[in-house]
């Protein structure tokens, strides 16, 4: 086999694995829904963050958010509580 043949079989074996493993991902995530969303963009609103996105990740929720010229991205619990994250800069 030429170099070229193995190169490009690593590479369709790697696209095929990749490929396969997107619907479970997609499948395992939940959807927030839009008063969850709402509700989580009211409360940072509140105390001073501009929420830039709300999503789920891990079972949390993921908020990107900006204060005070910083860049956020927090998890908060199923109460809205922020459990980790903290300043990316």
């Amino acid at each position: 086999m030429t170099q070229f043949r193995k190169l490009a079989a690593v590479a369709l074996t790697a696209t095929m694995l990749a490929a396969l493993s997107l619907p479970a991902r997609a499948e395992s995530e939940a959807k927030l829904d839009a008063a969850t969303t709402e509700a989580v963009t009211a409360k940072l609103v509140a105390e001073g963050y501009e929420v830039r996105s709300v999503g789920m990740e891990d079972g949390m929720i993921e908020v990107y958010a900006m204060k005070d010229g910083k860049k956020f991205e927090l998890y908060l619990d199923d109460k809205f509580n922020v459990v980790k994250g903290g300043a990316d800069n």
